[in-house]
C-alpha cells in the first residue's frame, strides 16, 4: 500500500493512510496493537477494501 501512495496519493481506498500504519505495529510487534483491534479490522474494514481494490483492478 506505501508503494502505491507513493505513486498515487489520490488513490481511492479509503483509510489507504491507516493501513500502513496497522502494518506497521502488526510487523513490527507494537504492544498496543491487541487481537481485538486486529479482529475489528478484519471485520469491520476488510470487506471495503477487497471491494475498492477488485474495483480499482476493474479499471
Amino acid at each position: 500500500m506505501n508503494r502505491i501512495l507513493k505513486e498515487d496519493r489520490d488513490i481511492a481506498i479509503t483509510n489507504s493512510r491507516k493501513i500502513v500504519d496497522a502494518r506497521n505495529y502488526i510487523i513490527h510487534g507494537y504492544d498496543s496493537f491487541s487481537a481485538d483491534i486486529f479482529w475489528s479490522i478484519v471485520i469491520n474494514h476488510l470487506p471495503k477494501l477487497k471491494e475498492e481494490v477488485q474495483s480499482l483492478l476493474e479499471q
